[in-house]
């Protein structure tokens, strides 16, 4: 029954009721009673389904709203896909242009025939190249003197921070001293000579840096400072000392995920020189955490060759290279008699299960710095806060190299 017809019904009902109402018998007036009160729940019946046509007639407006909503959105990325797949179809036609331009130039499969005498020949070329770098490397200043002893200590100045480093420029003729405090900076003091620098007596050339270094493996080189730049894992740095700016950068493969030595985490990249040039020092975890050491070109920046040792990290303070030799020290985590423990020659003269353990002289601190100058013969060293030098004695390689233990 539709509500049009209920209406009328209920309507021509009450007025039934009231006109029977006041001539009726005690059963017709039960009746009447009986007829208003389902008219009643009919009619509350009426009010709850016109109350859930109003709520269906919003609810399917909400979803028609929410189903519009989506169609769009439907459709912008329908229009992004038909973009993509139409970028993608010139990308596809560019290459199979490409590859019908290479197969045009270069001869089939079939009549290529690789000539294994050539790739011998090749196989062969190469690993004379590594040879002759290797020899170059042997050959170059005649280099053949092995470390013997670390003799004399002198404590020259104690200034700056726990940590820091502070060395000579080995580069022949040049007598100037940089100082570089802290393990985060972006400032370098450069004093004329180490006199200068233990009188203070006239103040040091301030130069500033365009970027932070991170550690202490810092080195001086011919003019040019070399260090690891800070919040990189593997970036090296060349500097022009003169002016402060940058001349090159470089990324070292493999560098960077530990630190060099396990006595002062916060070195990753420990720059060396000695008589055959520019050395980094770093530790591989893939070589259960063994220092690697990596000939540099000091003018390009770039790699020469690489050596796994088997020299460990664990417990080292630092490391220094003489004529090729990489020399570990190491220490005890609260500081006590540093000692070379470890030795690596490139060259295989020297093996480091031959060689006696070499001591410092007397002094139980530990090291945050250690630097070898080939020219003068000695350690520049940061000795926990203290600027310090070691007198190191050398001999020629071919003689049995005996380490003095003091």
């Amino acid at each position: 029954m539709s509500f049009g017809l209920v209406v009328p019904i209920i309507l021509l009902a009450l007025t039934w009721s009231e006109s029977v109402r006041g001539q009726s018998s005690p059963q017709e007036s039960f009746m009447v009673q009986y007829f208003e009160r389902r008219m009643t729940h009919l009619e509350e019946r009426l009010n709850q389904c016109e109350a859930n046509a109003a709520s269906m007639t919003q609810r399917f407006y909400d979803l028609t709203s929410e189903f519009r909503g989506q169609l769009s959105a439907l459709t912008a990325v329908k229009s992004e896909v038909r973009t993509q797949l139409e970028s993608m179809s010139s990308r596809v036609d560019r290459v199979e242009g490409e590859l019908e331009y290479l197969e045009n130039k270069i001869p089939a499969p079939q009549n290529i025939e690789i000539d294994e005498t050539l790739l011998e020949q090749q196989v062969m070329d190469a690993e004379l190249e590594q040879l002759k770098k290797k020899a170059k490397l042997k050959l170059n200043n005649d280099c053949s003197t092995a470390l013997s002893a670390v003799k004399s200590l002198k404590i020259v100045k104690k200034v700056g921070d726990t940590h820091g480093s502070w060395f000579h420029d080995p580069t022949p003729g040049s007598s100037k001293v940089y100082f570089l405090s802290g393990l985060r900076n972006n400032t370098v003091l450069e004093y004329a000579s180490v006199k200068s620098f233990t009188e203070g007596s006239t103040s040091p050339k301030v130069v500033k840096l365009p970027s932070h270094w991170q550690g202490t493996g810092h080195v001086v080189y011919k003019g040019f400072l070399y260090y690891h730049k800070a919040d990189t894992p593997n970036q090296i740095v060349k500097v022009r000392l003169p002016n402060g700016t940058h001349a090159d950068t470089m990324l070292l493969p493999g560098a960077g995920r530990l630190p060099a030595y396990s006595l002062n985490p916060n070195t990753y990249l420990d720059m060396a020189v000695d008589e055959l040039g520019l050395w980094i020092i770093h530790a591989d975890p893939e070589y259960a955490g063994n220092l690697v050491i990596t000939k540099l070109d000091p003018d390009s920046l770039a790699l020469e060759h690489t050596w796994d040792t088997l020299c460990r990290s664990r417990g080292a303070e630092g490391a220094f290279l003489i004529c090729g030799t990489l020399y570990v020290v190491y220490n005890t985590r609260y500081g006590g008699r540093s000692s070379v423990q470890c030795l690596y020659d490139i060259h295989d003269t020297i093996h480091s299960e031959e060689s006696p353990v070499l001591f410092f002289p007397k002094r139980y601190t530990s090291h945050t710095s250690l630097y070898y100058h080939p020219q003068d013969k000695q350690l520049y060293a940061w000795d926990d806060g203290y600027q310090t030098i070691y007198k190191v004695e050398t001999q020629r390689k071919e003689d049995q190299v005996s380490f003095g233990t003091e």
